[in-house]
């Protein structure tokens, strides 16, 4: 039987790039949009199309058939609140109304910065698990909060099924000592979205997105539903990076990194266990 196409946003940016040329060369037809142009030459069986996650029937047109969409459009990194309100809160909501329209998954790249906030943890400290409580480090993750609360929503209210890839640090290679616990090999996130996109059931399902990293932040999540295992490890990289670090104690402190840092601005510095910090 014919497979239905698949929609993938986002497709211009390096993430977005990456997976249609391993989708397509998995078999898949793609549709391919972003609202800048595609740098690359169009891999076999996609097509591509200009389109602006604000306008609701451009979201529309381009799902029309489709059984999937893969949701990597939007602003990528820390912006003011109201340059992300738009591609990443409303241009969200396209894409959920055009998957209850066809009945189409959502695969949605949500951010480790939706947990930012949370400390960092070493050896035998208890790991984050899927349902740990939301700390965003920012704008831009508190846009991905919303984006996985609306997965919840659509899914218990519509029946939309969705996987939220909390994606860690997907790069080639880890580039300093953060990335042992939060790099997401390209391979296993291509291998990760192909099972997203072929599980026989998912209903919201949340994805720690990381290699096999043995300093990984994170613990328990769904992938035993979608029958996904890691199979890269920042490891292979920790003579290189292991001793790169930042100067900025926020920074270090924190699983978000350096987004942790932007406009940071509570008094007094803060000590392990701050005073009068409410969790």
């Amino acid at each position: 039987m014919q497979k239905k196409p698949i929609l993938l946003t986002g497709a211009s940016g390096n993430l977005g790039r990456m997976l249609a040329k391993e989708l397509s060369a998995a078999g898949y037809e793609l549709r391919l949009t972003d609202i800048i142009p595609f740098p690359d030459p169009l891999p076999p069986q996609a097509r591509f199309v200009k389109a602006d996650l604000n306008e609701a029937l451009a979201i529309v047109r381009q799902a029309e058939g489709c059984s999937t969409i893969l949701h990597f459009g939007g602003v990528s990194v820390e912006r003011p609140f109201e340059e992300i309100i738009g591609p990443n809160l409303r241009g969200l909501y396209h894409i959920y109304e055009a998957a209850r329209r066809e009945g189409a998954r959502v695969v949605f790249a949500s951010s480790n910065h939706a947990i930012g906030f949370h400390e960092r943890v070493t050896g035998n400290e208890a790991k984050l698990d899927h349902d740990c409580a939301f700390r965003p480090d920012g704008y831009y993750g508190l846009s991905k909060v919303y984006g996985e609360l609306m997965g919840r929503l659509y899914w218990d209210k519509h029946g939309v099924e969705n996987v939220n890839i909390r994606i860690g640090s997907s790069f080639p290679k880890p580039v300093n000592a953060r990335m042992l616990s939060t790099w997401l090999s390209y391979a296993d996130l291509a291998r990760l979205v192909i099972r997203c996109i072929e599980a026989e059931k998912v209903g919201h399902a949340v994805i720690w997105g990381a290699s096999r990293n043995p300093a990984s932040y994170w613990g328990t999540d769904h992938r035993d539903r979608l029958g996904w295992q890691p199979q890269d490890t920042a490891e292979d990289f920790r003579a290189e990076v292991g001793n790169i670090v930042s100067d900025d104690p926020v920074e270090e402190r924190y699983q978000g990194g350096g987004y942790c840092s932007i406009e940071y601005s509570r008094k007094g510095g803060f000590s392990p266990r701050d005073q009068f910090e409410l969790e």
